[in-house]
């Protein structure tokens, strides 16, 4: 490791490297600074060269950083929100003008929310922008560090300091299949498990709130197919004679296009409470002030809005 003198040393290479490390991709780095392509790539180079370690090794199509890596986007990050807090103009908010990047990470069965607060925000804040990222294993410090503004996550995960939450409401269960699904006729807890089921990958799918409830109720899902996304689910429903039992919110927008039927769960699915968390040392900001109080009403809502 080379000895580093401070003097000399780019601070513009972290604002960089920091990207990179979020997308773990030069291109998509490249786009997210509006630079070039090899505009990133060298600033990486010299970052190697300055610091005496590859940071970022290339694996398929996305880049794999090493142990050093990992430690200095650690120490980097703090150090770059505070000098962002303190360049940041003491100016009010206006969302007329505004031309700042919105974030909130939240699963996929979120886009009813998602597309309310595009269009709310497209109403209110026609220059801003809304990105959706979906929650990942730095999502919590993400928020700590500013680098997410909102997070809709569920409300047993442990939060570290400096971030916020505050109760939105718990996902409620419901079955559902296409419109005249022979199992209809006859609903009930032999039928739901005779039938098999379309499932998300998500974590442990075996200690999924869906598996664990039916074996408590003596039963045993049969599932028939997985996808990676719950946006996957109606396109194969409506084609098969699977079902699925989801949150009621990851369907709401999509069983009326693709003509779907929902029934109750035919055993007890405890609901599972979800919050919404925030970055505590940047709460009182005017646009985040402005941004959660529009997420928040939107998010309660979708939540109050599902049909049990």
């Amino acid at each position: 490791m080379h000895e580093i003198d401070l003097r000399r040393f780019d601070l513009n290479l972290l604002v960089v490297f920091e990207v990179l490390m979020f997308e773990r991709n030069v291109t998509r780095a490249a786009d997210r600074l509006g630079r070039t392509q090899s505009a990133v790539s060298h600033s990486l180079s010299r970052l190697r060269d300055q610091l005496g370690d590859p940071l970022l090794i290339k694996a398929g199509v996305r880049m794999q950083p090493t142990a050093f890596a990992l430690d200095l986007i650690e120490q980097a990050r703090p150090m770059l929100r505070g000098i962002e807090r303190v360049l940041s103009p003491r100016h009010i908010f206006d969302p007329a003008s505004s031309q700042r990047v919105f974030r909130l990470a939240a699963p996929d069965f979120m886009l009813p929310v998602f597309t309310e607060l595009l269009r709310r925000l497209q109403s209110d804040a026609p220059g801003a922008c809304l990105e959706w990222t979906s929650p990942r294993e730095p999502t919590l410090l993400d928020v700590a560090e500013g680098q997410v503004d909102i997070a809709i996550v569920p409300a047993q995960l442990r939060l570290p300091k400096d971030v916020s939450s505050e109760a939105i409401g718990s996902l409620k269960w419901r079955s559902f299949g296409r419109k005249g699904h022979p199992a209809f006729s006859n609903w009930g807890r032999k039928t739901w498990s005779h039938w098999p089921h379309l499932a998300v990958r998500v974590g442990d799918s075996l200690a999924s709130p869906v598996n664990l409830a039916a074996a408590a109720a003596g039963l045993k899902r049969r599932v028939g197919g997985w996808v990676p996304h719950f946006s996957a689910i109606a396109p194969v429903l409506v084609s098969s004679d699977l079902l699925t039992t989801l949150p009621s919110i990851a369907m709401s927008s999509t069983v009326g296009p693709y003509n779907l039927e929902s029934r109750n769960v035919p055993f007890p699915i405890a609901p599972l409470p979800h919050a919404m968390i925030w970055s505590s040392r940047l709460s009182a900001r005017p646009e985040m002030t402005w941004f959660r109080e529009r997420v928040q009403r939107i998010v309660r809502s979708q939540f109050a809005a599902q049909v049990a």
